[in-house]
């Protein structure tokens, strides 16, 4: 159990460490050499130069500039200056709206605490409630709902508060959701052309004896939507390829020097496998996969097959909106549809018990994070632990880290995990995953933590009671927890953010391959690895901390400045990095935001739930019917705004698509769409390839450029063959020969 002192000391060393963190970087981020760890995303541009390049030779290490260092902190009023509708056109929009889950944050819990801090925390301190039971508390304590006497009238406070917070959360979610909504809209109306616009991705396309996958979706698609389709791409499986790829990227420094090596003398230059695999791929039938990527002429013709059952059977033919071609997952599109249900399964079960056997690491963690625990695992530290400041350092400190320790390999974990399910795009892949995080974080951080910590704290108190005064005691116990979550929120809110704007990992990275491997420009860009926000485990910890503010901003208030100090600083933070590092690989139109909405609404009905629970306990039961309401009204909210609102986040309003298309058509009537499109959604692997290469592939691949005749015998209405098999004539409407 925590005490004041031992907050005080955890908050001394992670405020230093976060200032350190800032300092550190901002020193490091005005010296030359460190230029393009800190600003990557601008040389990818090619909108900065390396101030390495000239001057003298200390001038390309160190800044001599002494003016420069005076303005050291410039870069927070840097990273808030620019408006949003120019960070939209500089970062898209998923990053856009990401901060503003931060911003949301922020809207939130302001109002919030400054409401609690002047209305709870008088009616909490003013009751002796804590020292007159037998259970483990400190001063800090008094702030929470525990010191209120059992039956007191003054729970009609904590009533009134839960009210305000969820009107007024629902209120800040609600403007949100309109706000992203329309900046959504205005972003796919304003959006550039774009491949996805108009493309759909077909699945499960049914065998066909007489056709390859190529004719097939030809015909298909020729005979359904004459008017509108334009060409296909045929899926391969090319996994084996990419693997050879990726190993070449790898030896490239070696390629390049065999290259030099051999250029005078071609005759004895070496053999690659990579060729002769791709040439393996695109001359043998059994490496296309039955899915293909469809465009159409039009938005509107896209939008109509997407989003529409092709035949009467509806497992077969399935059509769905394209990813965009950065945002496609090549290694899951060989999967085999059938498969996928048979994998979501198997994650199911697996997922289910990596959530049941974390229990008791995450338990053994808290009970080595107590004093009692460090005592009777480690009897010979008893002396030393007594001392006050490694007792403060373990009960105000310790925890929170070895909880983030302990969670460090769980996003790679549950990646996997989402991508053996077979989901086929990286945004679609980091919403499953960050979904599995949540869940992850709900159950054992959250109830775990609270479960297990409130149990050892007051495993004495528990042993010495009857069984009918137990539930009274869990009921003290809970709110008590909150001083092991503000330890965690420090170190894993204040002093990790602060480290992720140092970079320190990428900057030793950066900095050993540039001294060792580089020898190119392509090398030194791939070296700076300026990464991503990391979606699929950023996302699920903002949760977090919503979850906590919400449960405790009635039961614990106290919590909500440590909170706000995290939505702050992270908004800075993340800003900064937006702009300036983080090159984000795809873009989904702020798909996740319904997702966020859904997760604080979850949030905000635990919070209620608990609430009733808590204040059944302390003798005030009859309060249930009233706060029943509260669980109702929110999820009433909940489906309100997913019926207003989250159409616009999955499925393209065919007007929109008409009126861009009219748009697109006056003022680019020449325009050559299928050029455009003809390598839009052609496998990477196959555009790396030597010249030669590429000429060959394109040959193979342009193929389904041509329309052929059909090959299937009319097996359905009469046995003998089509008296068109075989000639040059398709078995087609009227419609597509006149046209």
């Amino acid at each position: 159990m925590a005490t004041v002192s031992d907050i005080g000391l955890s908050a001394a060393i992670n405020v230093s460490m976060a200032v350190a963190f800032l300092l550190v970087f901002a020193f490091l981020r005005l010296q030359p050499i460190n230029d393009r760890v800190y600003f990557p995303k601008w040389y990818l541009r090619g909108m900065r130069d390396s101030p390495v390049s000239s001057g003298a030779a200390v001038q390309k290490v160190v800044n001599l500039n002494m003016r420069s260092y005076l303005k050291f902190l410039s870069w927070m009023p840097a990273a808030l200056k620019m408006p949003e509708d120019e960070l939209i056109n500089h970062a898209g929009l998923d990053s856009a709206v990401y901060l503003r889950i931060y911003l949301t944050g922020i809207k939130i819990f302001v109002p919030i605490s400054i409401l609690a801090s002047l209305v709870l925390f008088p009616v909490n301190w003013t009751n002796d409630t804590l020292d007159s039971m037998k259970v483990v508390h400190s001063k800090i304590d008094k702030l929470s709902i525990s010191n209120i006497p059992y039956g007191s009238n003054r729970f009609v406070t904590h009533l009134v508060m839960a009210y305000a917070v969820t009107f007024w959360t629902c209120y800040v979610l609600f403007r949100e959701y309109e706000i992203i909504t329309t900046m959504r809209l205005r972003f796919l109306a304003s959006e550039k052309r774009r491949p996805d616009q108009f493309t759909v991705l077909v699945r499960n396309i049914p065998p066909d004896p007489d056709e390859s996958i190529s004719e097939l979706v030809e015909h298909f698609f020729l005979v359904n939507h004459p008017d509108h389709y334009l060409r296909h791409q045929v899926v391969y499986n090319a996994n084996k390829l990419a693997d050879l790829v990726e190993k070449k990227k790898k030896l490239q420094n070696w390629l390049d020097y065999y290259q030099l090596k051999y250029e005078r003398n071609p005759s004895k230059r070496p053999t690659t496998k990579e060729a002769d695999e791709r040439q393996k791929i695109m001359k043998d039938p059994q490496s296309a996969v039955p899915a293909a990527f469809v465009s159409f002429r039009s938005r509107w013709g896209a939008a109509v097959c997407a989003q529409t059952q092709q035949t009467s059977n509806p497992t077969v033919w399935i059509t769905e909106w394209a990813p965009e071609p950065r945002d496609v997952y090549w290694n899951n599109l060989s999967v085999p549809f059938v498969s996928l249900t048979v994998r979501r399964l198997i994650v199911a079960v697996a997922f289910f018990f990596l959530n049941f056997f974390y229990v008791i690491p995450i338990a053994f963690v808290q009970s080595l994070a107590s004093l009692e625990g460090i005592e009777k695992a480690l009897p010979f530290l008893k002396p030393l632990i007594k001392i006050d400041v490694i007792k403060s350092f373990i009960q105000g400190f310790l925890p929170g880290i070895a909880l983030k320790v302990f969670l460090i390999l769980l996003p790679t974990i549950l990646m996997f995990m989402s991508k053996f399910e077979g989901l086929i795009s990286q945004s679609s892949l980091e919403r499953r995953s960050a979904s599995k995080y949540y869940i992850f974080l709900f159950f054992n951080v959250f109830l775990g933590s609270i479960v297990t910590g409130s149990a050892l704290d007051q495993l004495k108190a528990y042993i010495h009671q009857s069984a009918n005064e137990i539930p009274r005691t869990i009921g003290v116990a809970i709110p008590m927890r909150a001083t092991f979550f503000i330890t965690y929120v420090m170190v894993d809110g204040w002093t990790g953010v602060a480290g992720e704007i140092l970079r320190l990992r990428a900057l030793i990275i950066f900095h050993l391959k540039n001294f060792f491997l580089v020898k190119t420009e392509k090398d030194r860009e791939e070296a700076m690895d300026p990464g991503s926000i990391c979606f699929d485990w950023c996302e699920p910890r903002i949760q977090l901390y919503f979850l906590l503010g919400l449960v405790y901003a009635v039961v614990t208030p106290l919590l909500l400045p440590f909170i706000l100090v995290f939505f702050g600083l992270a908004y800075v933070v993340y800003r900064h990095q937006i702009i300036n590092v983080y090159n984000q690989q795809y873009e989904s139109g702020a798909q996740f935001w319904p997702s966020v909405h859904g997760r604080i609404i979850i949030a905000l009905i635990v919070s209620q739930l608990l609430l009733i629970g808590l204040l059944s306990t302390k003798g005030f039961e009859e309060t249930t019917p009233v706060l029943l309401v509260l669980p109702v009204l929110t999820f009433w909210f909940y489906k309100y705004c997913k019926n207003r609102f989250e159409p616009a986040f999955v499925r393209n309003p065919l007007q929109e698509a008409m009126r861009k298309d009219t748009l697109e058509r006056a003022r680019e009537p020449t325009f050559d769409l299928k050029a455009y499109l003809a390598n839009a959604y052609l496998h990477p692997v196959f555009k790396g390839g030597e010249e030669e290469d590429n000429m060959s592939i394109s040959e193979d691949v342009g193929m389904e450029e041509v329309i052929v005749p059909t090959k299937r015998q009319s097996r359905r209405n009469t046995p003998a063959q089509s008296k068109y098999e075989g000639s040059d004539t398709l078995s087609l409407p009227e419609t597509v020969h006149e046209r």
